[in-house]
């Protein structure tokens, strides 16, 4: 079965939401999981690598990013789900459905992966308020909210990187 029909199938379910608008909402959340799977993998991917005089810092603040965009994948995942959607949330599928560039992995120092994760929390957080709009027009307050519930806490992550950043 293909990742599309996948997508498309919903379950039964007594929520409210008529079963075409639910379907749309699980499209949108499956592309956002699929983005936030692979920003988690790229901000492991900075944890492991980075180098320098600011590794300790650096490693643990990847890590706890790292963390909280664990719990975001569970919220989307589990909000397709409710709404009686297919989360597509394997590795593969994520690579396939990214939004974001792919991580550069020829740097080692702290300021360039500062940086590269900048560059991709930047469109990340765009999508997220993308979804906001588009789940509120479509009349799903409760998903509108979990999505500006991540808009904050990654508004905060990217204004935490550029501080690194700035003189």
């Amino acid at each position: 079965m293909s990742h599309d029909m996948d997508a498309s199938r919903l379950y039964p379910t007594r929520i409210d939401i008529p079963a075409e608008v639910r379907s749309q909402i699980a499209e949108i959340l499956n592309q956002s999981l699929a983005s936030t799977l692979d920003l988690k993998t790229q901000v492991k991917q900075a944890h492991w690598n980075v180098k320098g005089m600011d590794f300790f810092q650096l490693h643990e603040l990847f890590d706890e990013m790292a963390t909280e965009l664990e719990e975001f994948i569970d919220l989307i995942a589990e909000r397709i789900t409710a709404l009686g959607g297919v989360a597509l949330g394997t590795a593969r599928i994520a690579a396939e459905r990214s939004t974001l560039p792919e991580y550069p992995l020829d740097i080692l120092d702290g300021k360039s992966h500062v940086t590269a994760l900048a560059e991709r929390y930047a469109p990340y957080a765009k999508l997220i308020r993308d979804a906001i709009d588009k789940t509120g027009s479509l009349g799903d307050a409760d998903t509108a909210d979990l999505y500006t519930e991540v808009s904050r806490a990654i508004d905060k992550r990217l204004w935490f990187l550029e501080a690194h950043l700035q003189a």
